[in-house]
């Protein structure tokens, strides 16, 4: 259901997304001949108007858990059972129920391991059911362009269009691709961002377009380093989990303390972060490919959401508000969880004295520069040792690749040691006050 009236509507990736989805879905439902139905309206006008232009007898759907979407299903369901509809939900996008996971005391976990060893603990999830028979249509169905998704003018989703395959058939065949091809060795190519290491299955799961149990099942199958892969799936149903038990999660610090932690506020500086104009090739060119194709490499995300939260000391909402417009796999769950275990204030959080050296990490991770050169092209030129600290190259090194700094490419808008010491006073005067 495309809920507009959100606080947290869908961002522009996106909708960008959503729209070939249900295009793909459409196409898929119609060679079975059932109709994918759009409405666009307030949840509780539009379905019960629904149910009465069908003559439906019964409602079923899949949950959603975030807390607008639980208010409003639980309110809806209330409605059309008092009005005789048999109504049902059901589990589709989560291994596990979130209120299934307790801890010996009952409550909710608050970090990752015990909870991922309490899932797994139930079993294995049960396998994916076997798809839906052919139909009889019985309403007619819009096209997919009806809820006006797409972005027009100006039409910057070109690199989203290049990057990516959407559908329910694009995502089992990236999950074989994936099983067969890239498993094996994973727990060391997911760290290379400029390799194809990782499954870039979360839009697809976002999007429902393949069920967590499905890769479950089929990454556990192939049994190959697939134990690394798997714990990454948990750590979605940890983010649900935490989400559903505090619910605040997107606006608000696990751990009260943080409400007072002495954030900076710079548009000029989060402008730079933003732009990739940062100075850091790292950095940057992990927020370019963010903008140009709708997706970060996961190592990248790191090191970009430390350099904001610990660099430049700005709010980590921020740059969850920023992910959220620009991500593809823009999940609330687990955008809040994981920016906030980069900013320490949530469950299972980074240490604060963790702080990324964004040359380092780009010298370890992207060793012969290939990601930085691919999203940074105004490096391109320069030798390896260089292109992941070009404010230390030599002048006539920076000369022969054509880079002037402060003009052709920006020089670090803040200097590492300068900004890790300033973000441990920070969070240590934080810590004293808890």
């Amino acid at each position: 259901m495309h809920d507009e009236a959100s606080e947290w509507a869908p961002g522009g990736a996106s909708r960008w997304w959503l729209h070939h989805s249900l295009a793909s879905l459409s196409a898929d439902l119609a060679k079975k001949n059932i109709p994918l139905v759009l409405r666009r309206g307030r949840a509780d006008r539009i379905v019960p108007a629904l149910v009465r232009d069908v003559e439906a007898g019964a409602v079923f759907w899949n949950r959603c858990y975030e807390p607008h979407a639980i208010a409003r299903d639980k309110a809806l369901k209330a409605s059309l059972q008092a009005d005789g509809i048999e109504v049902s939900s059901f589990n589709a996008s989560l291994l596990r129920e979130p209120w299934t996971i307790e801890t010996k005391s009952g409550g909710p976990f608050k970090v990752f391991t015990p909870f991922w060893r309490a899932l797994l603990s139930q079993g294995d999830p049960p396998p994916p059911r076997a798809a839906i028979a052919a139909q009889r249509a019985t309403i007619d169905a819009p096209p997919s362009d009806a809820l006006a998704l797409l972005p027009t003018k100006p039409d910057w989703a070109g690199g989203l269009r290049d990057d990516w395959e959407v559908g329910e058939k694009a995502a089992q065949d990236r999950l074989d691709e994936f099983c067969e091809h890239l498993l094996q060795g994973y727990s060391t190519t997911r760290n290379l961002p400029a390799t194809d290491g990782t499954s870039r299955l979360s839009p697809h799961l976002h999007f429902g377009e393949i069920s967590p149990r499905r890769i479950f099942h089929r990454a556990r199958a192939a049994g190959v380093d697939a134990e690394t892969f798997l714990k990454e799936l948990g750590w979605r149903e940890f983010s649900y989990h935490l989400l559903f038990h505090f619910p605040t999660l997107p606006v608000t610090p696990l751990y009260p303390r943080f409400e007072k932690f002495p954030w900076r506020t710079s548009q000029s500086d989060l402008r730079a972060w933003q732009r990739g104009q940062t100075g850091y090739p790292l950095v940057d060119a992990g927020m370019r490919q963010l903008w140009q194709t709708g997706w970060m490499h996961n190592r990248v995300r790191m090191v970009v959401a430390s350099f904001l939260i610990k660099h430049l000391l700005l709010d980590w909402r921020d740059g969850e508000r920023w992910f959220w417009d620009t991500l593809v796999d823009a999940d609330l769950a687990s955008n809040a969880a994981s920016w906030q275990w980069v900013a320490g204030s949530g469950a299972d959080a980074a240490p604060y004295v963790r702080v990324f050296n964004p040359t380092l990490q780009g010298e370890k991770f992207d060793a012969d520069g290939a990601y930085v050169r691919r999203f940074v092209p105004e490096l391109a030129k320069l030798p390896a040792k260089w292109i992941h600290d070009p404010s230390a190259a030599p002048d006539d090194v920076l000369q022969a690749a054509g880079v002037v700094l402060g003009k052709t490419y920006p020089t670090p808008i803040v200097a590492h040691k300068q900004a890790r010491s300033r973000a441990l006073a920070a969070f240590e005067a934080t810590k004293e006050t808890a």
